[in-house]
C-alpha cells in the first residue's frame, strides 16, 4: 500500500463512518489552540490564509488513492489544524466533485473563517460541513478555544456567519458543540448555545466530548448524567451525542500495510487498542502483537488515561 503524506486512512470516524482524511495544514498550525484538541497544542497560532501545503501534491495523492475506487463514506477535510487556513481548499473540493462525483465530501471546521463570504463561496460544493461552536460568552470562548481575539471574530459574528451559510449552502450542516465540563456547561452558556442553534437551524446538533487525551490535562470527559443534562437544553433542534465509531473496518489482506496505517492514525490522534483494531478490521490480539513489537523497537509509546491505554508516536 502507498504511504501518503497528506491523506490518512480510511479511518473509522465516530461521526462519518469510514473516512479518508485530507490534511491541508502542517502540524500544528491553527487559528485556535483548543484545550481539548486531541492533536496537541498549537505551535503556530495564525489567521493567515495561504497554501501551506502544495495543492498539486494533494491532488496527486488523491489520484493515486482512487485508482482502485476504494469504498469510503466520506472524504474529510480535517487533520492537525484548521483546513480553511489553506486557501487552496476550494480547488481540492472542486477537483473531487468533478473527478470522483460518487464520493461524499465533508469539512470539519472551527467556523472562524466562515465570516468571510469569499471563504464560504470556496466550499459550496461540499456535501457536509461540521462547524463547531463551543461558547457564546467571550470569556468562555477564550478559555476553551484560546485564539487571538484581535484577529479572530467573536462568537456573535460567527453565529451570524453560520446563519448566512445555512441559508446559502445546499448540503448538510451538523453543528458541533464540544462540552468541557465546568467551563461551557453552565445554565447560562447552555441556554445561549441552544438559542444560537435554533437561529442557525443546522440539520442536527452534535454534542461532543473528550474521547482521547486533550491538550490540557484538566479537561475530562462528560459523565453520562452530564451529557443527558446538556442534551435536554436542545429541545427545538435535532440533537445527538457523538458516540463510538460506526465504521465498517478495513479488510485485512497482504496488500495492506498495517504498520503504515497505525502510524498514520496515531500520528494525528492518540488511539486505544480498540480504536486501532476497529479501524484496521483486525482482532485485538492481532493488533496487540503489532503494538507490542512497535513499542519494543521504540516506534510507539503509550500513556494510561481514564478511558484506557492510548498509543501515540514518541
Amino acid at each position: 500500500m502507498t504511504s501518503y503524506k497528506y491523506l490518512f486512512g480510511p479511518l473509522a470516524s465516530r461521526r462519518l463512518g469510514m473516512s479518508l482524511g485530507v490534511d491541508l495544514v502542517p502540524h500544528k498550525i491553527c487559528n485556535f489552540n483548543c484545550v481539548y484538541c486531541e492533536c496537541g497544542e498549537t505551535t503556530d497560532l495564525t489567521t493567515e490564509r495561504r497554501e501551506y501545503i502544495p495543492i498539486f501534491r494533494v491532488l496527486d495523492e488523491l489520484k493515486d488513492f482512487f485508482k482502485t475506487r476504494p469504498e469510503v463514506d466520506y472524504i474529510t477535510f480535517s487533520g492537525a489544524g484548521e483546513p480553511l487556513l489553506n486557501k487552496g481548499i476550494g480547488g481540492v473540493v472542486n477537483f473531487i466533485k468533478q473527478n470522483y462525483p460518487g464520493y461524499k465530501t465533508a469539512l470539519l471546521t472551527n467556523s472562524a473563517f466562515l465570516v468571510k463570504p469569499e471563504v464560504r463561496a470556496e466550499i459550496m460544493a461540499l456535501d457536509l460541513i461540521v462547524p463547531s461552536l463551543d461558547a457564546i460568552t467571550k470569556s468562555v470562548y477564550q478559555k476553551i478555544n484560546r485564539c487571538d481575539l484581535s484577529q479572530t471574530p467573536d462568537p456573535i459574528s460567527i453565529i451570524e456567519s453560520l446563519v448566512s451559510f445555512r441559508q446559502e449552502f445546499k448540503g448538510q450542516m451538523w453543528l458541533e458543540i464540544f462540552i468541557v465540563p465546568g467551563v461551557n456547561d453552565s445554565l447560562q452558556e447552555l441556554d445561549l448555545l441552544s438559542k444560537a442553534a435554533e437561529r442557525i437551524k443546522p440539520d442536527k446538533v452534535q454534542i461532543n466530548g473528550l474521547d482521547r487525551p486533550g491538550t490540557e490535562d484538566w479537561v475530562r470527559p462528560m459523565l453520562p448524567e452530564e451529557a443527558k443534562r446538556v442534551i435536554s437544553f436542545f429541545k427545538r433542534v435535532p440533537v445527538e451525542l457523538v458516540t463510538k465509531p460506526k465504521g465498517r473496518g478495513v479488510e485485512s489482506g497482504e496488500n495492506i500495510d498495517r504498520i503504515s496505517k497505525i502510524t498514520a492514525l496515531i500520528s494525528r490522534r492518540p488511539s486505544t487498542l480498540e480504536d486501532i483494531s476497529h479501524t484496521l478490521g483486525l482482532s485485538e490480539n492481532e493488533t496487540s502483537d503489532i503494538m507490542d513489537a512497535l513499542i519494543e523497537n521504540g516506534s510507539v509509546t503509550f500513556t494510561t488515561e481514564e478511558r484506557g491505554v492510548f498509543f501515540r508516536l514518541p
